[in-house]
């Protein structure tokens, strides 16, 4: 099972965030490009030929969360989204945030430049 196929877990608070051991074992499992920022949030940034098609994809993403009740941070540009994740409750990373990765690069397939 891959981890797109995976339902993310609403986090209640009160667990700690994943080991870094564990955060690069998931990482390497997730579609070229995504990498941990500053903050040690997962973040990746899809290219796209215009607004109009960025704006798309993120409204796409919007949808995903909705549906996954999990809510990235979308920074949007001419010709590109930036999708920022971690768990807010924690202030860190859980598996969670992974299977939400993995379902926006699964998303993206073949919508991208």
């Amino acid at each position: 099972m891959s981890l797109a196929d995976h339902a993310c877990i609403p986090c209640r608070g009160g667990v700690p965030p994943l080991e870094r051991s564990r955060i690069d074992e998931l990482l390497a499992q997730l579609g070229e490009g995504w990498r941990l920022n500053d903050a040690g949030h997962l973040e990746r940034t899809y290219e796209f030929r215009n607004f109009r098609d960025a704006l798309a994809f993120a409204n796409r993403v919007g949808e995903i969360a909705e549906a996954e009740q999990h809510h990235p941070d979308l920074h949007v540009g001419w010709g590109r989204c930036t999708v920022e994740i971690w768990t807010h409750k924690i202030d860190g990373l859980t598996e969670s945030d992974f299977y939400l990765a993995a379902k926006v690069d699964r998303d993206a397939a073949g919508k991208t430049r």
